[in-house]
């Protein structure tokens, strides 16, 4: 047999496949190969057992075109391959060496898993079933099972969890209850330890904004199975986490804020909810059409190459930073403790500060590319480049602004010249009333959930963690770390911005 092109052989028998004998071989790149057959071990085997005389391994292949699965040929299909060896010595030295090598791939073996079983279409649970256990009872993945049973629950439990028993922490959701994660990580005394800990996310909810982002960088489809195989290889990759201060009171963003167009389309759907997700379509028509603008300001440290939006400011008259804000929720803020993370340690005053002042149509601030798996929010969002992409509207014709929205489906609405995008290090929204109606104001929200409601806003008098006042915005490069499709050295180690 020719030498793979992945490394030297490790192992080289003859052994018998359906009744046929053949050589199987497994190269030090990792390749297994018997016949017409080659698997990579790092992206196709999950894992094998031993029965009788018989090696049975556990895989993934790719779909073909064609197949019953509707020809889509990145749908990841689970297989069992059994190679039947022909002694003693060899099924023992196999094993042992099949075993050394998937043990050298550093993979996940003990998993948290947390369940929403009411996110999304409350299919989460017959995911986590059908998708994902198999494939990590096929990988010998240990895990525990936690269904959420209330809003914050998965924070709490983060919270209080013994990390030390897992390899990472897995949630079978939509992207709420892995920033509900986040939350509970950062408040712990242990935080600088528990952050490390890799945060995995199979699409069950919403809108599956940080997975379609994930899966969407390599390539692949956002789906259960492939979202899963991420996790199981144990890839990793860090994330920039995003600090929203208001006096004492903080919030961890990892995915996006909105104020206005976006924000409120998003969050004044609600009453729509049962037309499912095409509610946000037919609310953001009465939106466009019955268009609000805002007052308000904005200040941001832009990015190099940005320095050109906005205006230059004097930040000791007009900035009020972390700590000296005079506004606090009206019901009590949630305050953070001491010992808890703080945020990124900057002196702020030293920055390029700008500002822009309103009104505006919308405020759009972005970690990552995706906000769902139909929205391309940010087309030129990194996960770790110490930035957030801002998509600023001021004003634009209702016409121009439909066409605009429906390129949010590939990003192409970002090269509307009504459109301004950049991005920025550091960020301050002081948000305003309506222009139309100084007695209403607007909402924040930020990944998927209200932070504050103005005056008159869409259920205003529901409590909200922070009150509709400015908000300080820091971000934090490479802080939190995700499994991910694919090892990316370069986005593993975070690049020092100027």
């Amino acid at each position: 047999m020719d030498q793979p092109e992945m490394g030297e052989f490790i192992l080289s028998e003859q052994v018998r496949v359906n009744g046929r004998i053949t050589a199987a071989t497994l190269s030090s790149g990792g390749e297994l190969g018997w016949g017409d057959r080659r698997l990579d071990v790092k992206k196709q085997v999950l894992g094998f057992f031993v029965e009788g005389s018989e090696i049975k391994i556990r895989a993934v292949v790719e779909a073909a075109a064609g197949s019953w699965c509707s020809g889509d040929k990145t749908k990841l299909i689970r297989k069992c391959f059994t190679l039947e060896l022909l002694s003693i010595d060899s099924l023992r030295l196999w094993s042992q060496k099949l075993q050394e090598y998937l043990d050298s791939l550093g993979r996940p073996k003990r998993l948290f898993v947390f369940v929403n079983p009411y996110g999304g279409k409350k299919s989460a649970s017959t995911i986590f079933v059908s998708d994902v256990k198999p494939l990590l009872d096929d990988a010998n993945v240990e895990y525990t099972i936690q269904e959420t049973k209330y809003q914050l629950h998965a924070k709490e439990v983060a919270r209080s969890l013994d990390l030390a028993k897992y390899d990472g922490i897995v949630c079978v959701s939509g992207d709420g209850i892995l920033v509900e994660v986040l939350n509970g990580l950062l408040i712990r005394e242990d935080w600088e330890n528990a952050i490390k800990i890799p945060l995995g996310v199979v699409p069950a909810g919403t809108g599956n904004g940080m997975v379609k982002s994930l899966l969407d960088s390599c390539g692949e489809p956002c789906a259960a199975s492939n979202a899963t195989m991420s996790i199981i290889r144990g890839h990793k990759r860090s994330l920039d986490v995003a600090t929203i201060s208001q006096g004492d009171t903080k919030f961890f963003s990892m995915l996006m804020l909105a104020w206005g167009l976006v924000a409120d389309i998003d969050i004044e759907s609600e009453k729509y909810r049962w037309m499912g997700s095409a509610r946000l379509d037919f609310y953001g028509l009465q939106r466009i059409f019955g268009l609000r603008k805002y007052n308000g300001s904005i200040f941001f440290v832009p990015a190099s190459g940005y320095e050109s939006y906005g205006e230059p400011i004097d930040v000791e008259k007009e900035v009020i930073f972390e700590g000296e804000s005079k506004t606090k929720s009206e019901d009590g803020p949630v305050t953070t403790q001491d010992y808890s993370y703080q945020g990124p340690k900057v002196d702020m005053k030293s920055l390029n500060w700008r500002k822009i002042n309103g009104p505006f149509v919308s405020i759009w601030l972005h970690n990552v590319p995706w906000g769902g798996e139909d929205t391309m929010a940010a087309p030129d969002a990194q996960f770790s480049d110490g930035c957030l992409d801002l998509i600023m509207i001021k004003d634009c014709p209702k016409l121009s602004l439909l066409m605009l929205m429906n390129g949010l489906n590939d990003g192409s609405h970002v090269k509307s010249p009504h459109v301004s995008y950049l991005k920025v290090k550091a960020f301050i929204l002081e948000p305003g009333t309506r222009v139309d109606d100084q007695t209403k104001a607007g909402i924040i929200d930020v990944d998927g959930e209200v932070l504050a409601r103005g005056k008159g806003s869409y259920k205003s008098e529901e409590k909200t963690l922070m009150s509709y006042d400015k908000l300080l915005i820091k971000v934090d490069q490479g802080l939190a770390t995700l499994f991910a499709p694919s090892l990316d050295l370069a986005d593993l180690i975070p690049i020092p911005q100027d």
